[in-house]
């Protein structure tokens, strides 16, 4: 039954993310920005509930832009989650572009690419990051630089958290979690490590024990003097307790 249910699922999820290609290629060149974004928003909500998973938010996402908003990376969905919780403009490797079909709904919904490989591409996308914050966006980046295993944070590289100190904008924390409903212990389902293709990730969780996806927001902060390495160790312990 599982294996039916997930099957469903997934071809539910194939027929929606066609109608995001169809929105993002023929009517967003004539849509405003406010419109794009609150269509991504609503798509990614309407996304969690045909691949059956709940959306637990907690705390207040900002309102408005400038905001640089850091979390913790377990999976491929938390992008999808954070969208489905708070419009923002995310930071993905360069890779992402080039995904059939995932790379036309990643770049329509205003992602940022970044050449991991190439050190100095770190400070362009610093750059751009510091004139979306300056133009009133919303931009939200994940630290730990790749996924962990959800038990412990990887350590917080600093090098974006420059930008907002550049634009002299807030930063907000926010901690994920995917709950398995029934032991309320950390599910695996949505794990995303090492060896894991995308496709074996999404049939594990579609396939696997139901979860609840958690949403935590704390509260924004301005550097205040801090530079992006002592900031950035500070952050990390904010979205270590809103995680939990």
């Amino acid at each position: 039954m599982r294996a039916l249910r997930a099957g469903w699922r997934l071809a539910g999820a194939l027929a929606h993310a066609l109608r995001g290609w169809y929105t993002i290629v023929v009517l967003f060149p004539r849509w405003p920005r406010e419109r794009r974004e609150a269509t991504v928003q609503a798509w990614a909500q309407r996304m969690l509930e045909v691949l059956g998973i709940p959306l637990q938010v907690e705390g207040t996402p900002a309102p408005q832009g400038p905001m640089l908003v850091v979390a913790n990376h377990i999976s491929w969905l938390d992008i999808l989650v954070l969208h489905a919780a708070r419009y923002g403009r995310f930071v993905s490797k360069s890779d992402v572009r080039h995904w059939p079909l995932i790379g036309t709904l990643a770049t329509g919904g205003g992602t940022l690419y970044i050449e991991r490989a190439k050190r100095r591409d770190a400070m362009r996308v610093v750059h751009h990051i510091a004139e979306s914050l300056v133009a009133g966006e919303i931009v939200v980046v994940f630290p730990e630089g790749t996924t962990g295993d959800g038990r412990e944070l990887l350590p917080f590289h600093g090098n974006l958290i420059q930008a907002a100190i550049a634009a002299r904008a807030p930063v907000q924390p926010v901690g994920l979690r995917f709950v398995d409903v029934a032991s309320g212990a950390d599910s695996q389902g949505p794990l995303y490590l090492d060896d894991d293709t995308l496709l074996g990730s999404l049939w594990r969780t579609l396939a696997g024990p139901p979860f609840v996806a958690r949403v935590r927001f704390g509260v924004a902060d301005q550097a205040d003097g801090r530079d992006r390495r002592v900031w950035a160790q500070e952050l990390r312990e904010q979205v270590d307790a809103l995680r939990r």
